[in-house]
C-alpha cells in the first residue's frame, strides 16, 4: 500500500471547499516499463466537480452519508460548538488582558482561531442539514457503495485502499471525486476507468468490504 502521508494528502484534497488544506506536488514514479506517471494519490487528488464547487460557493453542499457518517459530522459538531468554542472565547478573553489590542499579536491570532472555528460550524451545519440519507442496509455487499473500504490497484502495480465517504479522514474518498465516482457500483475484479483531471487512468478493484 502507498503510505499513509499519501494516502491522507489525497483525502485531504479531495474535499473542495475546505479552507484548511493545501495541494500537493507529487514526484513523478517510473514504472518497471519506463512509464513515468504521478503516484497513484497524486492521481485521484483533486476531485472531479472541484470547478463546479468552487464556482458555486452559494449552493449547499449535497453529502451522501451513512448513519454511521452521519454520527461523525454531527459528534464534531458538538465538539467544536461546546468545548472548542468555549476555549477559543476563553483564549480571547486572556489575550484582551496582555494589553493594547493593537500590537497584541496572541489577541489577533486568538480571533483569527476563533473566525476559523465559527467557519468550520457553519460548514458542518449546512452539510448536515442538506445531506442525504443512505440506508446501509438497502447497498448491496458484493458492490462499492457509500460507507465501503475498497482496496485498488492501479496500471503500475501500485495499491491503496481507500473509504467511499464525504466525512474525511485519512483514506476518504468522496463518493463525487472521480475515484469514487467510478468505483461506486462496481465489484471485486472489475476494472474501472477514472477520468481524472491529468489524464484517464485504470484501477482493479480487489476487494470490498462494509464495516
Amino acid at each position: 500500500l502507498l503510505t499513509a502521508s499519501l494516502v491522507e494528502a489525497a483525502a485531504r484534497a479531495d474535499r473542495c471547499g475546505e479552507l484548511f488544506q493545501s495541494r500537493h506536488t507529487f514526484p513523478l514514479t517510473t514504472s518497471s516499463v519506463g512509464h513515468r506517471s504521478p503516484p497513484l494519490a497524486a492521481q485521484i487528488a483533486f476531485p472531479k466537480k472541484a470547478a463546479l464547487c468552487c464556482q458555486s460557493m452559494g449552493e449547499p453542499r449535497v453529502d451522501r452519508l451513512t448513519a454511521s457518517q452521519r454520527e461523525a459530522l454531527a459528534a464534531e459538531l458538538a465538539e467544536l460548538e461546546g468545548p472548542k468554542r468555549t476555549a477559543a472565547v476563553e483564549a480571547i478573553r486572556t489575550a484582551r488582558e496582555h494589553g493594547d489590542l493593537s500590537e497584541n499579536f496572541e489577541y489577533h491570532a486568538a480571533k483569527d482561531e476563533q473566525g476559523l472555528l465559527e467557519a468550520r460550524i457553519r460548514t458542518l451545519r449546512s452539510r448536515l442539514d442538506h445531506s442525504v440519507f443512505v440506508e446501509e442496509s438497502e447497498l448491496e455487499p458484493d458492490k462499492v457503495g457509500v460507507g465501503s473500504t475498497v482496496e485498488i490497484e492501479d496500471e503500475q502495480g501500485n495499491r491503496m485502499e481507500v473509504e467511499i465517504s464525504s466525512v474525511g479522514g485519512r483514506s476518504a474518498i468522496s463518493p463525487e471525486s472521480p475515484l469514487g465516482g467510478a468505483l461506486l457500483g462496481n465489484r471485486e475484479g472489475d476494472i474501472v476507468v477514472v477520468d481524472a483531471p491529468r489524464g484517464s487512468w485504470t484501477a482493479r478493484i480487489l476487494s470490498i468490504r462494509r464495516p
